[in-house]
């Protein structure tokens, strides 16, 4: 099977999403061309890509602004058959949120955030739309010698509550920070966690374990002591946090009157360093981390039973005849008491591959660059580019496996150390497949050809 038939078979059970198999076509249609587009990937480049340059492109617009479809379930095959590749008791999920690019005055979702590109020493503002995604982390390190694959399950946009005018009411101005409690970001991965579950029930993972890691912006009381059915999460807290252990029972107090923090137990000599081995850099690496079991966060957990990891500093060599390097130290916080350390640990070095969803989607896809402004059109389109992107890489798994096989394009001389295929190969692959099998894009009314792809270039 082909690269480009099995994602034409995985994006063939969105047809539950939409309400007419004529737009579940259209549907397929711009999340194949936002793939294969080469330049800059707008709707109207899009669709002269998708051979639509002479036709009517209102109803290419029309599917996100007019048609009535949930973009969350296109996520659902996807789900479905990346679970095969999960096996164990832990479902990893990596959450964090993203940022989109905007200029257009127009766009009621945009809003000015803090750039994370910013320097250190200077905070720049950046205009754009804010998502939060989550990514079903595949351990393809278990059978094979490569890094964990991230696979979107998740993308949806989150804006930030507008604030009232200088001339507002002071009522105004309270219904304003009541919206602020219950639509911040933290309020949403709570709702998030909610959904997910219920996502890997539908697959019959009921009797699986949802993990759930973040970074420093998660680890906070909203989502602590948010409901959690099983849930278990792990976040990176700060070395400051101030931690206790639970009174000695006899007495009215609940938390112990002694405090730590993850850099005493860090520095603390009388906690012994264990060892495991996590995979992450392309092998297997002996790491070494501090554990304590059943602590209380008053501060951000409230009453929840925590436990603390601290990883120590990884050295490492900018070449092989300099200096050696540490990185910082990494404190972990997760609600998980039970299962082992390096299942956990596992779960948090992979999910460094969300980042790499992230760079994905911006850069080679283009995720974000289509010009629209209609208020119900702007988290819809994204979300179908996120889920194509999705749908390529478990494609991917499913025709070649985990490895960079010999279907691929020859790889230069300074990457052919590559252990497995990047966006750009999948998609290189990709176009090559769409213009030598136009008869698997016949039931679309499809028809591409090598000079039509480049003649799209220019629009």
């Amino acid at each position: 099977m082909t690269l480009l038939a099995s994602f034409l078979e995985i994006v063939a059970d969105w047809r539950g999403a939409f309400p007419q198999a004529r737009s579940h076509q259209r549907g397929v249609r711009q999340a194949l061309g936002s793939l294969v587009c080469l330049g800059r990937k707008t709707l109207t480049r899009i669709i002269w890509t998708n051979g639509g340059a002479h036709q009517s492109w209102s109803g290419e617009y029309f599917l996100h602004s007019r048609c009535e479809w949930e973009p969350q379930q296109l996520f659902q095959p996807i789900l479905d058959r990346g679970l095969e590749w999960c096996r164990g008791r832990l479902v990893g999920v990596a959450v964090d949120d993203t940022r989109l690019r905007k200029t257009g005055r127009c766009i009621q979702q945009a809003f000015y955030q803090r750039d994370p590109m910013s320097p250190p020493f200077h905070c720049n503002l950046v205009l754009g739309l804010r998502f939060l995604q989550a990514s079903l982390l595949v351990p393809l390190h278990r059978k094979e010698a490569a890094n964990a694959r991230a696979l979107p399950i998740r993308f949806q946009e989150v804006s930030a509550v507008k604030k009232p005018g200088r001339k507002a009411s002071e009522q105004e101005w309270e219904q304003y920070r009541q919206l602020v409690k219950r639509h911040n970001l933290s309020q949403r991965f709570v709702k998030m966690m909610g959904e997910l579950r219920q996502a890997l029930d539908a697959t019959g993972a009921a009797n699986k374990i949802l993990v759930v890691a973040g970074d420093g912006s998660f680890c906070n009381r909203t989502v602590f002591t948010g409901p959690r059915d099983r849930t278990e999460i792990i976040a990176r807290a700060r070395k400051d946090a101030v931690l206790c252990y639970r009174a000695e029972a006899g007495g009215r107090r609940f938390y112990a009157a002694e405090k730590f923090t993850p850099e005493q137990v860090r520095q603390d000599e009388f906690i012994p360093w264990e060892t495991t081995k996590i995979f992450y850099g392309g092998k297997r690496r002996k790491i070494r981390y501090k554990e304590l079991t059943n602590i209380y966060w008053q501060g951000g957990a409230r009453r929840t039973p925590l436990r603390l990891f601290v990883i120590a500093p990884t050295p490492y060599r900018k070449r092989n005849s300099g200096r050696l390097y540490y990185r910082r130290a990494a404190y972990l916080l997760t609600t998980d008491l039970k299962d082992k350390a390096r299942g956990l640990l596992q779960i948090y070095f992979d999910r460094w591959q969300i980042e790499v969803n992230h760079r994905e989607e911006k850069d080679t896809l283009g995720v974000g660059q289509a010009q629209l402004w209609n208020p119900t059109s702007v988290p819809k389109q994204p979300v179908l580019a996120v889920a194509a992107y999705s749908a390529l890489l478990l494609a991917s798994l499913l025709t070649f496996g985990a490895k960079r096989g010999d279907a691929y394009a020859l790889l230069p001389k300074w990457r052919r150390n590559a252990k497995r295929p990047s966006c750009l190969d999948l998609i290189t692959l990709l176009r090559k497949e769409v213009a030598e099998n136009p008869s698997l894009l016949h039931p679309l009314g499809l028809q591409h050809s090598y000079l039509g792809l480049t003649a799209a270039a220019a629009a």
